[in-house]
């Protein structure tokens, strides 16, 4: 195999215990098939962790790595993946590691919520940046000196941040692509089925047709438009529907046959939603955390919290904060039934 003529492109994936396996690999892969496509060493790239050994991920599968400290050499690309309780992984070691690494001109990448780790470590003022679109609101509140955004990935000068997913494979053909051009991207994205590359600016859930091809009708898209861009401003229902054009009877109506529940059901739920991130992402007070979510009564939704939720703020912040395989929450994103459509 012929060697290139410039030394190859370095990458060090630095992981933590409980990291997103999947979207880590998801990265990795377009490097590796560049490499096999073109014949030549273009990528080279290391797994490491904090202390070395096998790290489990949140599948509960494990990876080989090496020591932070064994890592001699400054590598172009350093990209930190990370998931559940990404601010139990923070030191003062990591952070001084960060900062040399950008010092000596690396870039720094973040895969999921590896951007709470880079912003913690103030690698990421003045930039803007993502993550998963559950950490967003977290990320804000946390964060008011980075430019949050819901893209699927954003390249800010030498910062990359992915929500990860299938998206960590389009931030590896763009760099590929960048570094090597349009036919090795192209014929690496092929070869990897990955059928079409993600523009910058790509929303993580945009205004198409669900996954499964259904569709929601656009009053009800309105709606929780309304919603989601009221959650600490509460509107009313009556508000909403006079705003829309709608009778409150047909909003009702068409929110029960698209989610199941009422649109004042549908709207304290995605309020709840966001609250339960800053209760377990987050040390905001439960005061603070009830006022940014529109509850102004903070007895009131503790006890709405626990009707929903089956545990209390207080506790959800102590066990939220445990990773576990398998750990999810509800989310307010509509998955309509098979075969149903609204008229």
């Amino acid at each position: 195999m012929p060697e290139p003529s410039n030394p190859p492109f370095t990458l060090l994936i630095l992981v933590f215990p409980h990291f997103n396996l999947a979207a880590t690999t998801a990265f990795i892969d377009p490097f590796r098939a560049a490499n096999y496509l073109s014949g030549q060493t273009l990528f080279h790239w290391e797994i490491a962790s904090t202390d070395g050994g096998n790290i489990v991920a949140s599948n509960a599968m494990e990876i080989s790595t090496h020591a932070l400290a064994e890592i001699e050499d400054v590598p172009n690309l350093v990209m930190v993946s990370a998931s559940w309780a990404p601010e139990s992984h923070n030191s003062p070691a990591l952070h001084s590691a960060l900062r040399a690494w950008a010092r000596a001109g690396s870039t720094l990448g973040a895969l999921d919520t590896g951007t709470f780790i880079l912003a913690e470590a103030g690698l990421l003022k003045g930039k803007r940046a993502t993550g998963h679109y559950e950490h967003i609101d977290a990320l804000r509140e946390l964060y008011p000196d980075v430019d949050i955004r819901e893209d699927l990935f954003i390249f800010d000068d030498k910062r990359i941040t992915c929500c990860g997913g299938g998206a960590s494979t389009d931030v590896g053909l763009h760099m590929i692509r960048d570094l090597h051009g349009d036919t090795l991207a192209s014929e690496t994205a092929r070869y990897l089925f990955h059928q079409y590359l993600r523009p910058a600016g790509a929303q993580q859930n945009p205004e198409t047709p669900q996954p499964l091809g259904n569709t929601v009708p656009d009053l009800v898209k309105q709606a929780i438009r309304l919603m989601e861009g009221h959650l600490e401003d509460a509107i009313s229902i009556p508000d909403i529907c006079t705003r829309i054009g709608i009778s409150q009877r047909q909003l009702d109506r068409l929110f029960q046959q698209i989610v199941q529940k009422s649109p004042t059901a549908y709207y304290r739920d995605i309020r709840l939603d966001r609250a339960r991130g800053l209760v377990t992402q987050t040390d905001l007070s439960l005061t603070e955390i009830a006022i940014a979510c529109g509850f102004a009564n903070q007895s009131h939704f503790s006890r709405i919290y626990r009707e929903r939720f089956d545990l209390t703020p207080r506790r959800d912040r102590q066990e939220g904060r445990i990773p576990f395989e398998f750990r999810a929450w509800p989310m307010h994103q509509i998955v309509p039934r098979k075969n149903e459509r609204a008229t």
